[in-house]
């Protein structure tokens, strides 16, 4: 099988050790995988800002990067949620995207991790932020499932694990106060949970967060779910 990667902007400029992460699970689980070239932001930050007109002749410029004929994947449940809902209401013709969980057990049928071969995984206390945008694509459980399939993960439960972190993309920029003092809550109820690290769907998410804890708080270290599952595959 095979899948286009779509980068993510946070990706390309922060993080792009998610990026490479994404790659090896997806070869991992069977999938050749297809980079475009001129790959741009999906257009999400004006669409948010209600400057639409921008946001289209963005959404335009980056439907044009991919092949129509096979689907798009993304390491990103916001930028997924954008392609398909966002493209739509702009009128913008839209590829098949998935957010990486939902390509690995819907469409490659993943049903346990690593597919072959292990590297010794430490035992880690891991605590899950679901991000908003994986509750409007209807990713469920999806992504904590994968990672429960890694040997040696031991859950850290807390009690905000589905509340909103406070970044929201241009609403960090719009309502900073409101926006920090959303994030230093679920720093409270991440750090009560002693988690060794904390993984997510959305960088964004873990951006803010970390940029946070810098200021106010202990260290948490924090992961994309694909990092993790990249980590135990042996090569």
């Amino acid at each position: 099988m095979q899948a286009q990667l779509m980068l993510t902007c946070l990706c390309d400029a922060f993080f792009g050790e998610v990026g490479i992460a994404t790659v090896k699970v997806l070869e991992h689980a069977g999938c050749r995988v297809v980079f475009p070239e001129g790959q741009t932001c999906c257009g999400q930050p004006p669409y948010n800002s209600g400057n639409w007109d921008a946001a289209k002749e963005v959404a335009r410029r980056a439907a044009q990067v991919f092949r129509p004929d096979l689907p798009v994947v993304t390491p990103s449940a916001s930028c997924a949620a954008m392609v398909r809902k966002g493209w739509a209401a702009l009128g913008v013709d839209a590829p098949r995207c998935l957010e990486l969980s939902e390509y690995l057990l819907h469409h490659l049928g993943v049903k346990s991790w690593p597919q072959k071969g292990s590297r010794v995984a430490p035992r880690r206390r891991v605590a899950f932020h679901v991000a908003c945008h994986g509750r409007e694509l209807g990713l469920g459980d999806g992504p904590q499932r994968l990672v429960s399939m890694i040997p040696g993960v031991e859950w850290a439960q807390f009690s905000e694990s589905e509340t909103c972190c406070g970044f929201g993309g241009v609403f960090s920029a719009e309502h900073p106060a409101t926006s920090r003092g959303m994030g230093l809550h679920k720093l409270e109820s991440l750090n009560a949970a002693k988690p060794d690290l904390v993984v997510t769907t959305d960088m964004g998410c873990a951006l803010h967060l970390m940029t946070l804890q810098a200021q106010d708080g202990p260290s948490l270290r924090f992961l994309h779910y694909a990092q993790l599952l990249a980590e135990v595959i042996d090569r």
